[in-house]
């Protein structure tokens, strides 16, 4: 009986007439271990800021952008942004107002940039820097904008008296588009100080409205557009301790004011800081200025939901930065050596070519041993040798005054060539003679000792602060050391810029005399081919001895 199986199975396979018994039934596979795929896309916002018409490192910072592209090519996308101050600030240029920068920018495939305040400094099209009767007040702008191949964005620039933003070609307040699979939000924005930091007379048509609300307004409405990352462009920023940890100023304000969510990114600018924070919970970067370097953010998504954002460092442009502006060779990116990118360099050499000839002009004259260094804060060589300049060519001024933040760059020591004297001077200021009383510059000294914006450069006169029961005691003296008068009535020459802001709004429209004779950069340039000599920066400046004594650092504080 312990064989019967046996044997029937053995007879069935000598009978094939006998049915054999059903197989047994496959069992199923084990289940893998293996993680299921995930769609993994990579979203990087690369953004510039504040490169005031340094054409000369494109090319070099096109070459990074091209490595990343390649990158990005199987995996996301690279999105391109700028936050403002594009093209005032060099001779090449603004011998075209910006027309290189922006055909260069098109070359670098830009998707969006905001509108800084120094973009209204070209004021009309052609050589005015401000309109005459029958000129736009911004004509230059509006030519820039109408012809680029990417958008010009700010949602709080309105018209003035109205809530209206200007109907000017190419210029919007936010874009929605996609990249790399991401639908991505933008928004611009420029600072609330931009009527105040740029030609009064360009800009009298317009008013600005508050970032956070006007940022909140055009959030809202991508997200519901279907937006999947928010991006704010603000010409507007901050600064940060070492550490990164403490940051503060206009853009870290309006990252806390925003609700929470609702915005990713912020790249920023105008203070010329380099800024890599979390703020509000929104990422805030800032890439310093002058073409120095970028900031990159990757946005990571799985499954089409946003899974992770790395925040990058700051990159240099260059693997030397501290070589200069001139002497720049960039390094590797990502593995790959980066080359500058053919199509950027045939844009801006031209304007570079045009813009040699007067850079290398010698003027004549020489600075003596040590540079003439600026600062922004704080009085300086350079600046109190400017604004003595100023009050050198028109001596029937009693003092002169100099807004720090209108000197740009430093002069080296030895021959100063057009092309210094142009970047450390850039704009095209024209002289503005203003009457005023004693009390009123008094006043205006003491508001700006209070404040930590760019300081206000005196010639013919100083300056001592003291505290006294709780107040700030101001002393203005004469070039004799005598106290001056409250009542005294007295002639300042000054830039048309700087008699056009709030600081001298108590004077009076009448009080301001424009004078049309030409920048006072070109008027300085022909006074020291005429004379040429040398440069003491000591006969200007003593840090041991400044102008302004003061009881500490700026900005005051008498409690």
């Amino acid at each position: 009986m312990r064989f019967a199986p046996l044997l029937a199975l053995l007879l069935a396979c000598a009978n094939p007439e006998v049915t054999p018994p059903p197989a047994t039934p496959a069992l199923d596979p084990v289940p893998s271990l293996a993680e299921p795929e995930v769609d993994r896309q990579v979203l990087s916002v690369v953004a510039t800021n504040d490169i005031h018409g340094h054409l000369e490192r494109l090319p070099d910072f096109g070459g990074y952008v091209h490595i990343l592209r390649r990158l990005r090519a199987d995996d996301g996308g690279v999105l391109l942004v700028d936050a403002g101050d594009m093209w005032q600030g060099t001779i090449a240029s603004n011998l075209d107002e910006g027309a290189t920068g922006v055909a260069a920018f098109g070359a670098l495939g830009y998707d969006a940039v905001t509108i800084g305040n120094h973009e209204f400094d070209y004021g009309p099209v052609g050589e005015r820097a401000t309109p005459r009767e029958g000129d736009d007040p911004v004509g230059a702008l509006r030519a820039r904008a109408a012809s680029a191949s990417f958008p010009f964005l700010t949602a709080n620039v309105r018209l003035r008296g109205s809530e209206a933003s200007p109907a000017w070609d190419n210029v919007r307040p936010s874009i929605l588009l996609e990249r790399g699979g991401v639908k991505v939000g933008l928004v611009g924005v420029t600072t609330e100080d931009t009527l105040a930091t740029t030609i009064a007379a360009n800009v009298r048509q317009l008013a600005i409205a508050p970032l956070a609300a006007s940022i909140e307004a055009e959030a809202r409405s991508l997200r519901e557009q279907g937006a999947q990352v928010v991006i704010v462009l603000a010409h507007a920023g901050g600064e940060c301790d070492e550490t990164g940890e403490t940051c503060d100023g206009e853009i870290m304000e309006v990252a806390r004011a925003l609700p929470a969510g609702l915005v990713d990114l912020i790249a920023a600018g105008h203070t010329h800081e380099r800024v890599v924070a979390e703020v509000g919970g929104i990422a805030i970067v800032e890439s310093g200025a002058l073409s120095t370097g970028f900031a990159r953010v990757d946005f990571v998504f799985e499954d089409g939901a946003l899974a992770d954002r790395v925040v990058h460092p700051i990159h240099d442009i260059c693997a030397a930065p501290d070589r200069g502006l001139d002497d720049c060779e960039p390094g590797t990116y990502e593995g790959q050596q980066v080359t500058p990118q053919a199509p950027v360099l045939a844009t801006v050499t031209p304007a570079l070519e045009r813009a040699q000839a007067r850079i290398d002009q010698p003027l004549g004259a020489t600075v003596a041993e040590a540079p003439l260094n600026r600062e922004y804060r704080e009085e300086s060589a350079l600046g109190d040798v400017l604004v003595d300049w100023m009050h050198a060519l028109r001596p029937r001024a009693d003092v002169a005054l100099l807004n720090a933040g209108g000197v740009r760059a430093n002069i080296g020591a030895g021959p100063i060539t057009y092309g210094e004297l142009y970047e450390a001077f850039p704009f095209d200021n024209q002289f503005a003679m203003v009457r005023m009383t004693v009390a009123q510059l008094r006043a205006m000294v003491a508001a700006n000792l209070q404040t930590d914006s760019g300081v206000l450069l005196g010639s013919g006169f100083t300056v001592e602060a003291s505290c006294r029961g709780g107040e700030l005691q101001v002393v203005l003296k004469d070039r004799r050391g005598r106290p001056m008068s409250d009542r005294q009535r007295i002639t300042v020459v000054t830039s048309d810029y700087l008699a056009t802001t709030p600081a001298f709004a108590g004077v009076g429209e009448d009080a301001v005399t424009i004078e049309e004779t030409g920048p006072m950069r070109e008027l300085m340039a022909d006074h020291l081919r005429e004379h040429g000599g040398q440069v003491d920066p000591a006969a200007h400046f003593d840090p041991e001895h400044p102008r302004w004594a003061l009881p500490s650092a700026r900005p005051l504080r008498c409690e």
